[in-house]
């Protein structure tokens, strides 16, 4: 998350991922490490650099550096701060490869006082900053020449993700104890096929367990994100895809939601 997001009705990420610290463990982690090496490619990752864009709990961070990626990793959101701090002493305790710092993705001086680095990732946190385009332009000039950018945004589905937008300003207004209702309400929306697919199959539950198989992550600190996450913006693959054509970089990796919820992944090369 960056600074510039909206004060009236902005979700507490930091929260949500010091809560989802508490699932973290080896097996976890090492689902992490082969998502993040499905996401950037087999190629050698050892002693690359990472610049980790919203680090959040910092997992994604821990998996680079399980790869021998150096990592700079920033927040601007102080829980998420103190939870890929946290994570850090827990599993990878005085580190030197691996910076954490607070940080704005929209702030261009400090964005400029980076540098370049091999691999810039950010997954799903761009559209949360309430200028996408600028975020993602922002990212952009930290790739380092023949380096890749990875990033995941939002599906735009029309009038399905203006109702989702509406839906998450009014998480985010509602009292917190009441929050969790709606996570509750919501997720039949979002788990009916995989449920009833399962239960077709004897296993109603399945997807819901295997679930940390994607990115290693927690179905529900998952669906509190997405019922939560405002500020929200989204974008059609081919408009991402066009965005970043335009200023130099070619589309090595895509991966779509399949035109439903949820991110597409893009890995794109500076030339």
């Amino acid at each position: 998350m960056t600074a510039s997001a909206s004060k009236t009705a902005r979700f507490r990420f930091g929260a949500n991922w010091k809560s989802f610290l508490g699932t973290v463990d080896e097996h976890r982690i090492a689902l992490a490490i082969e998502s993040f090496t499905r996401l950037v490619g087999d190629r050698s990752l050892s002693n690359k650099s990472l610049l980790d864009i919203g680090c959040g709990s910092g997992l994604s961070s821990l998996a680079a550096r399980r790869l021998c990626v150096s990592v700079r990793a920033f927040d601007c959101d102080a829980q998420s701060l103190a939870a890929s701090k946290e994570l850090r002493s827990v599993f990878a305790k005085d580190d030197p490869d691996w910076i954490i710092e607070q940080g704005d993705v929209l702030d261009r001086s400090y964005i400029d006082s980076l540098g370049t680095y091999d691999i810039v990732y950010s997954w799903g946190v761009l559209h949360h900053t309430s200028y996408m385009w600028r975020a993602i332009e922002n990212a952009m000039a930290c790739v380092a020449p023949g380096g890749l950018l990875a990033i995941a945004i939002y599906n735009d589905q029309g009038g399905a993700s203006r109702r989702w937008r509406a839906v998450k300003y009014f998480y985010n207004r509602l009292p917190q104890a009441l929050q969790p209702l709606l996570v509750a309400a919501c997720l039949p929306v979002q788990w009916w096929k995989d449920i009833l697919a399962g239960t077709l199959r004897g296993r109603p539950l399945r997807a819901w367990r295997d679930y940390a198989r994607e990115r290693g992550m927690s179905p529900w600190h998952d669906m509190v994100d997405w019922v939560g996450g405002y500020p929200f913006e989204v974008a059609k693959p081919e408009e991402v895809f066009d965005f970043c054509l335009a200023r130099g970089f070619t589309l090595q990796k895509l991966k779509t939601c399949g035109g439903g919820i949820g991110c597409n992944e893009f890995v794109f090369v500076r030339a």
